[in-house]
């Protein structure tokens, strides 16, 4: 056999056997009952950070780059009242970020709402202390507010970003002392970032990638979520994201919920929502899921 036929093959027998265990991984969580009854709108804690707010929150960056999303596509009016019919159901996180270009929208929502009823968690793509502090600034103006509840720094992929990167945790480490923000941390994109994370005494609050299908993951999901179980046992805030793989499982969205729900490692999770219809369907899956 050639060598190159030999690693096609190779490669093809890991693929299939990584496909056949994942599939085996969904079925056994898939048959197994969740033994509780949750709602989109369960009053939770993130970890060690003392902030109370609903189990779900509002999403508004589906295939959000560029200050574009498929939320932000709605305009101001369309995309606030959607976080409005949220809210009047009970959702108390609006999950925001500059990259989707949606604070203008959650400010709209926010002019309607007891302001320290509401979380607002948004993201930095900031990689220096002077950007951390001029989009700090700047984000308040934005989201006409005072003080965040939670900011991120976005998009980390770099396995050493805790060294690279810490003049940025050091502005919002000095604003949170500020009260400029309530907590910080970050939203990772490949494993190697995502171990990091779970390492840093820094790390207050992790938005993490996780879906049964692997779906826009960092990893299998048995290797995501032992990871996201070492965060949980130091009391950081876990927050899955990408929980219907992006809309990959859109038509599985049952299965992908029951997942989430399951894993026991989530304090939350964020999904974005399209339309008044979707979102209250989303509701109703969430209070179903048994």
């Amino acid at each position: 056999m050639r060598r190159r036929e030999f690693l096609v093959r190779s490669a093809y027998a890991a693929g299939a056997a990584w496909l056949s265990s994942t599939r085996l991984h969904s079925a056994t969580w898939a048959m197994a009952p969740l033994g509780q009854k949750f709602t989109a709108s369960d009053t939770v804690t993130l970890g060690r950070t003392g902030i109370q707010t609903s189990r779900l929150a509002m999403g508004t960056g589906t295939v959000g780059s560029g200050h574009h999303s498929h939320q932000t596509a709605l305009g101001v009016k369309g995309l606030s009242e959607l976080l409005l019919n949220g809210h009047e159901h009970g959702l108390r996180f609006f999950d925001a970020a500059d990259s989707y270009g949606s604070h203008p929208h959650v400010a709209e929502a926010l002019k309607h709402v007891q302001r320290d009823k509401v979380t607002v968690l948004t993201k930095t793509w900031a990689r220096d202390p002077a950007t951390a502090r001029a989009d700090l600034d700047r984000f308040r103006k934005e989201l006409g507010t005072d003080y965040i509840d939670i900011c991120l720094m976005h998009c980390l992929t770099e396995g050493d970003w805790t060294e690279r990167y810490k003049g940025v945790m050091d502005v919002l480490s000095e604003a949170k002392q500020k009260g400029m923000i309530r907590a910080h941390g970050c939203s990772c994109h490949s494993i190697e970032a995502l171990r990091a994370a779970a390492k840093s005494p820094w790390v207050e609050v992790d938005l993490a990638r996780v879906n049964p299908i692997a779906s826009h993951m960092d990893a299998d999901p048995d290797t995501v979520v032992g990871v996201l179980r070492q965060m949980k046992a130091a009391g950081k805030a876990v927050i899955g994201m990408k929980i219907l793989g992006q809309g990959d499982m859109r038509e599985r969205q049952d299965e992908a919920l029951k997942y989430a729900l399951s894993l026991g490692v989530l304090d939350a999770f964020t999904i974005g929502a399209e339309s008044r219809a979707e979102q209250e369907d989303l509701l109703r899956r969430i209070a179903a899921a048994a």
